[in-house]
């Protein structure tokens, strides 16, 4: 069974986050192995200037980086990123479940995003050229992560 981390800045703070990911992990479950690694948030002063955001997400970004992730694929999400479509974010699923050696891990920043230097050493890969706030992005990255699993599968997925 695959393994697949998200891996993201900040906690969830509201309940109804935190049930979301509930619901879609359990959801999950018959698929695929669902972990999350959270760090901590930089403090920023009210409107940062660029140094202090850069320097805050060098930080949050090295905390990140402190978990090895070995034997996975990487993909940042961000907004700059290859858009893909549920098609090819199925696909991309796909290709690590048929090797069935590689796990899955997805970075998911801050309302900043992430570094450069996370950005460079992983596939970065976009959603939508909207800005979504990254505590809902985490539930919409699971419903995407279970749409596909459900298409690879050959399973109807309620619309």
């Amino acid at each position: 069974m695959i393994n697949i981390t998200i891996a993201c800045i900040g906690k969830l703070k509201e309940s109804y986050w935190r049930e979301a990911i509930a619901e879609y992990s359990k959801r999950l479950s018959r698929f695929c192995s669902i972990s999350f690694h959270e760090v901590k948030e930089e403090r920023l002063p009210d409107n940062p200037n660029t140094l202090q955001i850069d320097c805050a997400l060098n930080k949050e970004c090295l905390q990140l980086q402190k978990k090895q992730f070995s034997n996975c694929t990487k993909y940042a999400l961000d907004i700059s990123g290859e858009k893909l479509g549920t098609e090819e974010f199925t696909k991309m699923i796909s290709k690590s479940v048929f090797k069935n050696t590689e796990d899955i891990v997805f970075y998911v920043g801050s309302s900043y995003g992430l570094s450069n230097e996370l950005k460079r050493s992983c596939s970065c890969i976009s959603f939508s050229k909207l800005t979504f706030p990254h505590q809902l992005f985490r539930v919409i990255l699971l419903e995407q992560i279970y749409r596909s699993f459900k298409i690879i599968s050959n399973e109807p997925y309620h619309k």
